[in-house]
């Protein structure tokens, strides 16, 4: 615990209270990159608490929602904070991704309610959302909105515009695999098209999309082309930290084997 409170930039012992959740989460966001490096280097993404850690704190990377979230609930859990695992559907131009598309967090707080936590979306809000309020919610990421969605899901608006779906029920990250396995398979998933890395900054955004290094700082947008291996490398080093050997295959078609059977 005390390895990933280091690993976000926490030096003290949190305690489980909402301005502390407002705090993980922003920390979170600006120091773990979202990142799908995993697919591209033919590395596999295993759905284990103890893996996940290791990976975000030991290894020093990032990851998608299903690693990112994953791993932050355990810190979170491990900090007193009640947390439930959802599943989500994410909205796209075809309408709802599949089942399971999305990991997002209810955190219930005994003084101030219940809260929608993310930090596996890349752009998203900075901090929690409230769960149980359908008014807008001003967030430095964009003005947000709960609303219900039938069979008691929620759907979850920024700026007037549908993120994602989330369920009410609790999950575990077994629930998770089959889906995680189409996301670093399909064709169809955005995630097999090419290496992503991006970090929120304290001005704005960073993002290394295959070659192209994206900078934002409020409405200005920096882009440049790096021209060869060494300087995609020494970009995913000095804006996410990341150490790689090689630069992740364009576009990642390494074999990944199936998920285990549900024990």
């Amino acid at each position: 615990m005390n390895a990933y409170l280091a690993r976000i930039g926490v030096s003290r012992l949190p305690r489980a209270d909402a301005a502390t959740l407002r705090e993980l989460q922003l920390r979170h966001l600006l120091t773990v990159p979202f990142e799908n490096l995993s697919i591209h280097l033919g590395e596999p993404i295993v759905l284990d608490p103890e893996a996940l850690v290791d990976k975000l704190v030991h290894r020093h990377r990032g990851g998608f929602c299903y690693e990112l979230n994953g791993a932050f609930a355990t810190l979170l859990a491990a900090l007193g904070f009640q947390v439930t695992l959802l599943a989500a559907r994410v909205f796209g131009t075809n309408g709802l991704g599949p089942p399971f598309d999305h990991l997002a967090l209810r955190v219930e707080l005994d003084s101030a309610g219940p809260w929608l936590v993310d930090v596996g979306f890349g752009r998203h809000s900075h901090y929690p959302l409230r769960v149980d309020t359908r008014t807008d919610q001003a967030d430095p990421g964009g003005i947000f909105r709960l609303a219900d969605a039938a069979d008691g899901d929620l759907d979850v608006i920024r700026d007037g515009q549908p993120q994602y779906r989330v369920e009410a029920r609790p999950r575990t990250l077994d629930d998770f695999e089959a889906t995680c396995w189409w996301h670093q398979t399909s064709p169809r998933s955005h995630f097999t098209q090419g290496p992503v890395c991006s970090r929120l900054t304290q001005t704005g955004r960073v993002t290394l999309s295959d070659r192209t290094l994206v900078q934002t700082t409020g409405d200005q947008r920096q882009e440049r082309t790096l021209t060869d291996d060494a300087e995609v490398l020494a970009a995913y080093q000095t804006w996410f930290g990341i150490v790689l050997d090689r630069v992740p295959d364009r576009p990642g078609n390494h074999p990944v084997a199936p998920p285990a059977r549900p024990r």
